[in-house]
């Protein structure tokens, strides 16, 4: 296969980030295989990705024949086995490292020995991921910022083992998703969240001494620093399971106190205040 060109897209996760890039994938015109654990999580998936482009098309910025050409190639599956001929994996399920090693494990069995198999994972080791599979040097990190159809980054994670030919089809790929493309090494937390993560952590901490309230804190960090979005305002949108699982791999995984998770940020987790996704977080949605 020319690694210029992708034939057959596999998405494995039809949550946030799995239907945000089925979506942009689709709109480019890549067929998208997007799965899930059941065929009704995956259709729930296309059901959000329909929704988006519904107010894309009411706000004018796309047709009703663009809209329906996208979801025309996006085809809902409930099993890996569904993955089998797609020569490009991206596995976009929850930030769980045993959950994201049996996936890999599972793809490798079951997807074509050509393909790519890349994670969209903000924090878990590419090269922990490629030892589940007999092809380590076909495994990759490539990590979406959230929103995928609005954000532009995609991180590439290269293991220990990610051969030039795998990086090389990677960055294609993402150049015809239209993306800007870093590199990163393979370690805790890569470029991105090896900053933020540590950000968000100490508003936390900010807010549990009483140094502001929520809306101070964000209000001040977005006149202040001139950032789109305060701690709180990105935490929730992230999902607090999120930061709190990166920000626990880079307490373990580099074992510096700095990164040591806020105890107030465990106690939203632990209530099930997650932020947009469940309804409440630091705010109420």
């Amino acid at each position: 296969m020319s690694e210029e060109n992708v034939k057959l897209l596999g998405v494995v996760g039809a949550g946030q980030m799995g239907s945000g890039i089925a979506q942009v994938a689709a709109e480019r015109g890549l067929p998208v295989l997007l799965c899930d654990v059941t065929r009704e999580l995956a259709e729930r998936g296309r059901k959000r990705i329909a929704d988006q482009l519904d107010k894309l098309v009411h706000k004018g910025k796309i047709t009703a024949e663009q809209r329906d050409a996208t979801l025309g190639r996006i085809s809902p599956c409930g099993s890996l086995e569904a993955l089998s001929e797609c020569d490009f994996v991206i596995e976009a399920a929850s930030e769980n490292q045993e959950l994201k090693q049996q996936i890999f494990c599972d793809l490798d069995r079951l997807v074509r020995r050509d393909a790519v198999l890349a994670s969209n994972t903000s924090s878990i080791s590419i090269t922990l991921l490629g030892a589940q599979t007999k092809r380590p040097e076909q495994v990759i990190g490539m990590h979406f910022m959230n929103p995928v159809p609005l954000m532009q980054l995609v991180e590439v994670i290269r293991g220990l083992c990610t051969d030039e030919a795998t990086y090389q089809r990677t960055l294609a790929l993402g150049r015809a998703l239209g993306k800007e493309m870093i590199t990163a090494r393979d370690m805790p937390g890569f470029i991105v969240n090896r900053v933020l993560i540590p950000f968000l952590n100490e508003a936390c901490f900010a807010l549990q001494e009483g140094l502001g309230t929520v809306e101070d804190i964000d209000k001040g960090i977005r006149l202040g620093l001139n950032h789109k979005m305060g701690p709180f305002e990105l935490s929730d949108l992230i999902g607090l399971d999120t930061v709190l699982a990166i920000a626990e791999v880079l307490h373990r995984q580099l074992g510096d106190d700095k990164y040591r998770p806020a105890p107030l940020l465990r106690q939203y987790v632990a209530a099930g205040y997650l932020g947009r996704k469940s309804g409440r977080g630091f705010y109420t949605y």
